[in-house]
């Protein structure tokens, strides 16, 4: 068995223990489980076109075999949700906006569904929109350049600035600022997505360099890093979302970070910031009610992709296991 058979049976086994454990959790039984949907974990994702052998293709790989996860939990499992839009042309991500859509959408509010994770993006939700008025694209930095720093600068000890505080003690340079909100992903306009490639560990390295340079204390730069993630926000709303939203739902670790709250409030004035929690949704839970969604759908046969979010053509996301 090669390494990579190994590791996607090994990871299919620990997620069939995982959901065995939440359904126990729960008070139910398997034979109560509808379906169990499982998005895997991605190892490597290659939305553009690339040379493999004579071909150019697309692809996107996950690990976690469903079919092991059908057959240790006695469960119908949906996974490998990605291909399918990959397939159609699509970028394979995002694949929340059609939970977005169910969950959210509103006859009368213009709605900005905004995730703050490492990195932050955002589902545009236009008032009574159906599908195809959906939009979704990567804003920029979420949590990723606050929680590196907090690391670099204690050592590893922690891990985030916690509620925001240490920020909130200090004042965002605004010439770092500046130079930060030049970055060049946030001049290009969606379809757009990004990761640690543009805003990881080398470009903290030079932020820090930069921050030293201008004599910050650890709480300005926390401030500064976490305006940031605040501006760029606002700034795309501002550019590229085409109306201004009545109220934004906050969903993703973010939502923890007080001074970030404050400061994105402040950023976008006369607009009603909310979270998934005010909808009776666990914002640690976001990720799986919506791939819970997409199996049911995939079950039904109905396209889960937003081809405003991924660039793809519809499809029907997902490939069934049975036990």
């Amino acid at each position: 068995m090669t390494a990579s058979a190994a590791s996607t049976s090994s990871l299919g086994e620990a997620f069939a223990a995982a959901a065995l454990a939440a359904i126990r959790a729960a008070g139910l039984s398997p034979a109560e489980v509808h379906l169990i949907a499982s998005h895997g974990q991605t190892i490597h994702h290659l939305p553009e076109p690339g040379g493999v052998g004579p071909w150019p293709v697309r692809a996107t790989l996950q690990i976690g075999e469903p079919a092991v996860i059908a057959r240790r939990t006695g469960v119908l499992t949906v996974g490998n949700f990605r291909a399918a839009d990959v397939a159609a042309g699509g970028q394979g991500a995002p694949l929340v906006p059609y939970a977005d859509w169910v969950l959210f959408g509103d006859a009368r509010a213009h709605r900005a569904i905004q995730n703050i994770g490492g990195i932050a993006n955002v589902t545009w939700l236009p008032a009574g929109a159906d599908i195809h008025a959906v939009a979704a694209f990567d804003t920029g930095p979420g949590n990723m350049l606050i929680d590196g720093a907090v690391r670099r600068l204690t050592g590893g000890a922690r891990e985030c600035d916690d509620g925001g505080a240490r920020a909130a003690t200090g004042a965002p340079d605004r010439d770092l600022l500046a130079w930060l909100m030049q970055h060049p992903f946030l001049q290009q306009p969606p379809p757009r997505t990004t990761g640690r490639e543009a805003f990881g560990a080398g470009f903290l390295s030079e932020i820090l360099a930069r921050a030293a340079a201008r004599g910050l204390s650890e709480a300005d730069l926390l401030a500064t890093l976490t305006a940031f993630t605040a501006e760029s926000i606002a700034d795309a709303y501002r550019r590229w979302l085409p109306g201004r939203p009545d109220e934004v739902i906050l969903g993703g670790g973010g939502t923890r970070n007080l001074t970030l709250r404050r400061l994105l409030a402040a950023a976008l004035p006369g607009t009603r910031l909310r979270t998934h929690a005010d909808f009776g949704i666990p914002d640690d839970a976001k990720e799986a009610v919506a791939f819970a969604i997409l199996g049911n759908e995939a079950l039904l046969g109905v396209p889960a992709n937003v081809p405003g979010a991924t660039g793809g053509q519809p499809a029907v996301l997902g490939q069934v296991a049975f036990p």
